[in-house]
């Protein structure tokens, strides 16, 4: 959220005196009996205009979030013990503020009043099971994390950045090949002023949206659909790269051995194209990558990759390892593609790992293969060869053109 860094929360010794107020499109008459009061009883009040105007009249001092947002928390936590409010649309721990006041705030010291959620109005408003959706914001965030979701048939639930999402998703959604896919845009649910518009991405020409919109997608594929497969090992075609690729078969043999989980953050060292980095990220939303590359024409390009393939926000570190290590948050798992044949590089991204990171290390030259055989030598691990063969024609027949063989060492820290 920004360059803000309190103290960590600690047990309370107080009770709750931050109230966290979801607020809807009807203003003070949707809220309960028990929100009302907090609100009415707080000294000062904290949200965004829209917000402040739905809750008014307002007797208590008032804030309007500033930008950035987090520039308010030491206002907010200078008023500890003192009853304060702080509105927010609908449900504040879903994709709202809830959850970063959450992390300044002692729980014990928080009263919650949330009203639904915009996902769960808009199932409400199209019957759709809301367990069976998916449900996305891009409010803030690139457009492009809603690729890995765009699965046939699915459901997808997209909370919108303003009025111009719903265009820019329908043209994405174009260009990626799923033109009949079924847009509903919700605007302004709950209020007088609400609205629902309907179309298909292809050709979708809706305008003067409300900046307050919520969009359903109903995905259809077409025949050139380009669908994010849920295994690893995407097609090479899929990756632009100036040939510095690791190839899909050995790929996912990579990904394999570096046995991702929810939320870890890996190192890909000498990214080449950022395949594996990428992949790693699709392994689920929570992961987080960063693809270290000196090259700079690289660099630019693993972000292509990572945008064209819905992980925008995959970090690139440019510059040559091990100096580039230096100052980077220590990863669970790290993957050197590029510069094995360093012994001094493997032994800086082993010494950064932490107590059960994940190392995988491919090697294909000669030189490389010492060092691979001297690590496993000194912290164990698996080490193996891969050999890949691919048909290919050979005049009007077909032979086997055998690619050159990886030498892979894989080891868990102790």
């Amino acid at each position: 959220m920004g360059a803000f860094s309190p103290e960590p929360a600690c047990l309370s010794s107080t009770g709750p005196w931050l109230a966290i107020v979801g607020i809807g499109e009807d203003g003070r008459a949707g809220l309960s009996p028990a929100a009302a009061r907090a609100l009415d009883g707080a000294g000062l009040v904290v949200g965004g205009r829209r917000h402040l105007a739905l809750a008014g009249p307002l007797a208590a001092e008032t804030l309007s979030w500033p930008s950035p947002i987090h520039a308010a928390y030491p206002a907010i936590l200078a008023r500890r013990g003192q009853p304060t409010c702080v509105l927010a649309t609908g449900d504040p721990f879903h994709y709202g503020v809830g959850a970063e006041l959450a992390r300044l705030v002692p729980p014990a010291e928080i009263a919650c009043y949330p009203l639904p959620s915009a996902f769960s109005l808009a199932a409400s408003r199209l019957g759709w099971p809301l367990a069976e959706c998916a449900c996305l914001t891009v409010h803030g965030r690139a457009p492009e994390r809603v690729i890995p979701h765009l699965q046939p048939g699915a459901r997808l639930l997209v909370l919108s950045w303003d009025g111009t999402t719903p265009g820019r998703l329908a043209a994405l959604l174009t260009e990626r090949g799923f033109p009949e896919s079924r847009l509903t845009v919700l605007e302004a649910m709950g209020g007088p002023r609400e609205r629902r518009r309907e179309g298909r991405a292809a050709g979708f020409a809706e305008t003067a949206i409300d900046p307050l919109n919520t969009l359903a997608i109903e995905v259809v594929a077409g025949p050139e659909a380009r669908v994010i497969p849920l295994s690893p090992g995407l097609a090479d075609s899929w990756f632009e790269s100036d040939g510095q690729l690791t190839k899909a078969e050995i790929r996912a043999i990579t990904l394999a051995a570096l046995r991702p989980r929810a939320g870890q953050l890996l190192w890909d060292v000498g990214a080449g194209s950022g395949s594996v980095s990428i992949e790693w990220c699709l392994r689920h939303p929570a992961n987080r990558a960063m693809a270290i590359e000196a090259r700079e024409e690289r660099a630019e390009r693993i972000g292509r990759n990572a945008r064209a393939l819905g992980v925008p926000d995959l970090a690139v570190v440019r510059g040559r390892a091990p100096e580039a290590l230096a100052d980077l948050p220590p990863p669970d798992a790290a993957f050197i593609g590029g510069g094995v044949s360093d012994p001094a590089l493997v032994a800086a991204v082993w010494a950064a790992l932490p107590g059960g990171g994940r190392l995988v290390c491919n090697a294909v030259t000669l030189e490389s293969e010492p060092v691979l055989i001297e690590a496993h030598r000194r912290h164990g691990g698996a080490l193996r060869r891969i050999a890949v063969a691919r048909a290919e024609p050979v005049g009007r027949m077909y032979g086997w053109r055998p690619a050159m063989p990886v030498t892979q060492w894989a080891v868990t820290k102790p």
